[in-house]
C-alpha cells in the first residue's frame, strides 16, 4: 500500500499527480525553490518542504535535498514527473535504496533505455524498424565517412544521451561530416557529460509520432494508442494530438504493436512513450524510449478515459493494470496546445513576469491543466510552459474548431504567451488537412 507520495517536480506535473493522490485518498507532499512558494501545487499538497534556491541545479536537481524531505514527511513513494530528475537512473537507485518506491521504471531499465544507441539494439532485437545506420557509436571520422557513404546522404549526426535536439547536427556531404560531427560532440558533452555520437541516415519532412505504453510487475503490457507531435520548434513540441491525423490504420496497428513489444523486451514497468518518426510513404522508425510520463499524456487519457497517473501508482504499488488491452479504446480526438510564457512576435522571446488577470477558458470537453493563477509571479528560472489547454470532442474537425475558441477565450494580462500563435497554426491549410510535418513551423512561419 502506498499512503505517502512526494512529488519531485513543481508546477502543473506536480499539481496533476497531487489531484490523482487526493481522488486516490493518498496523502501528498510538494517540494519546491524559493521561486515556487506561491505556486498552486504548493498550495494544494497536504505538506510542501522548500529544497533551495531558485536554480533548479540549486534545488530540484538536488537529489540530497529531496529524499532529506521524502524522510521528514514520512513518504512511501516519490514520484519524479517529467523533466529534472524523471530519468535520472541514479536517483531512481538513490530512491529505492532510500526505501522509498520509485513511480517509474527499475534503474537498470531507464539506464538502458536513456542511452539511445543501447536503445536502438534493443529495438533491432525486438523487430522494431530503426532508421538505418551505424551499429554503434562512431569513434573516428574515417568510419562515419565509410558509413555514410554506405547509408547515403545526408545523415543525421545524434548524441546517445539526452535529447531535444541537442547534440544533433545534419551533414549534406563528406566535407560537411567532419565539422558535424564535432559540433555534436562538444554541444552533446556540454549538455550531457557524454560526447558520444552515432550516425542515421536523414529522414527529411518526417512526421512525429510517439506510442503510450504501460506495464505492469506481472507480465501485462498495453498501448493506449498513438500521439502526433509532429507540431515543433526546433525539436521542442508545441501541439500534440491522438489519434494522429495522417496514419492509414493498417500502419497505425504495426507502430502499436512495435512499441508494445519494445517495452516487454525491455522489461519495463510503468508509463512510457515509444517515440518514432514516419516519412512519406508512411514507414516508421524507432526513435527513443521516454521512461516517463509526458507533458502530453491528457490527450492520451481524454481519448480512452484512462487516468495514467493513477495507473503509474497502481503498478508502482504492485498492483494489475485496471484494464487489458481489449479494453482500451480510442473515442473522438484530443489536442493539446502548449501555453508558454513567451512573445511569438519576438522569436518566441521568454517573457516571464505578473498575472495581472486570468480568465480559463470551460465549456464541453475543454480541460486546462495549469499551477498558475491571477497574482501569480511566473519565474524566470525554469520551463516557460504555464499549463496546457486540452481539448476532446467527437471528431478532429470539432476538436479544431472548439480550441479555436478556447484560445480565443483565454486571457492572460501581464505577460505574453503563445496562445495567438496557436490559432494561426490551428487555421493553416496543411495542419486543417492533417499533412504538416516536423519542420511545418520552421517552414510556413519562421521562415
Amino acid at each position: 500500500m502506498i499512503k505517502k507520495i512526494l512529488i519531485a517536480n513543481r508546477g502543473e506535473i506536480a499539481l496533476r499527480v497531487i489531484r490523482a493522490c487526493r481522488e486516490m485518498g493518498i496523502g501528498s507532499v510538494a517540494v519546491y525553490s524559493q521561486a515556487d512558494v506561491d505556486s498552486m501545487h504548493v498550495k494544494l499538497a497536504d505538506e510542501a518542504y522548500c529544497v533551495g534556491k531558485p536554480r533548479s541545479s540549486d534545488s530540484y536537481l538536488k537529489i540530497d535535498q529531496i529524499i532529506a524531505a521524502a524522510e521528514v514527511a514520512g513518504v512511501d513513494a516519490i514520484h519524479p514527473g517529467y523533466g529534472f530528475l524523471a530519468e535520472n537512473a541514479h536517483f531512481n537507485e538513490v530512491c529505492r535504496s532510500s526505501g522509498f518506491e520509485f513511480i517509474g521504471p527499475s534503474p537498470q531499465a531507464m539506464e538502458k533505455l536513456g542511452d539511445k544507441n543501447t536503445a536502438r539494439s534493443m529495438a533491432i532485437a525486438n523487430k522494431v524498424p530503426v532508421v538505418p545506420g551505424s551499429d554503434g557509436l562512431i569513434d573516428n571520422d574515417a568510419d562515419a565517412v565509410e558509413i555514410a557513404k554506405k547509408i547515403g546522404f545526408p545523415v543525421l549526426i545524434k548524441a546517445t544521451a539526452g535529447g531535444g535536439g541537442k547534440g544533433m547536427r545534419v551533414a549534406v556531404d563528406e566535407q560537411s561530416l567532419s565539422t558535424a560531427l564535432s559540433q555534436a560532440r562538444t554541444e552533446a558533452e556540454a549538455a550531457f557529460g557524454n560526447g558520444g555520437v552515432y550516425l542515421e541516415r536523414y529522414v527529411g519532412s518526417p512526421r512525429h509520432v510517439e506510442v503510450q505504453v504501460i506495464a505492469d510487475s506481472h507480465g501485462n503490457v498495453c498501448h493506449l494508442f498513438e500521439r502526433d507531435c509532429s507540431v515543433q520548434r526546433r525539436h521542442q513540441k508545441l501541439i500534440e494530438e491522438a489519434p494522429s491525423p495522417s496514419l492509414p490504420e493498417d500502419r497505425r496497428i504495426e507502430i502499436c504493436e512495435a512499441a508494445v513489444r519494445m517495452i516487454r523486451g525491455a522489461e519495463y514497468t510503468n508509463a512510457a512513450t515509444v517515440e518514432f518518426i514516419v516519412d512519406t510513404d508512411n514507414n516508421f522508425y524507432f526513435i527513443e524510449v521516454n521512461a516517463r510520463i509526458q507533458v502530453e499524456h491528457p490527450v492520451t487519457e481524454m481519448i480512452t478515459g484512462i487516468d495514467l497517473i493513477k495507473e503509474q501508482i497502481r503498478v508502482a504499488a504492485g498492483e494489475k493494470l485496471s484494464f487489458r488491452q481489449e479494453d482500451v479504446k480510442c473515442q473522438g480526438a484530443a489536442i493539446e496546445c502548449r501555453i508558454n510564457a513567451e512573445d511569438p512576435d519576438k522569436n518566441f522571446q521568454p517573457n516571464p513576469g505578473r498575472i495581472e488577470k486570468m480568465f480559463v477558458p470551460g465549456g464541453m470537453g475543454v480541460r486546462f491543466d495549469s499551477h498558475v493563477y491571477a497574482g501569480y509571479t511566473v519565474p524566470p528560472h525554469y520551463d516557460s510552459m504555464i499549463g496546457k489547454l486540452i481539448i476532446h470532442r467527437p471528431t478532429r474537425a470539432e476538436a479544431i474548431a472548439t480550441m479555436r475558441r478556447a484560445l480565443r477565450e483565454m486571457q492572460v494580462e501581464g505577460i505574453c504567451t503563445t496562445t495567438s500563435f496557436h490559432d494561426k497554426v490551428l487555421q493553416h491549410p496543411e495542419f486543417l488537412e492533417g499533412r504538416h510535418d516536423t519542420k511545418f513551423v520552421e517552414r510556413e512561419f519562421l521562415s
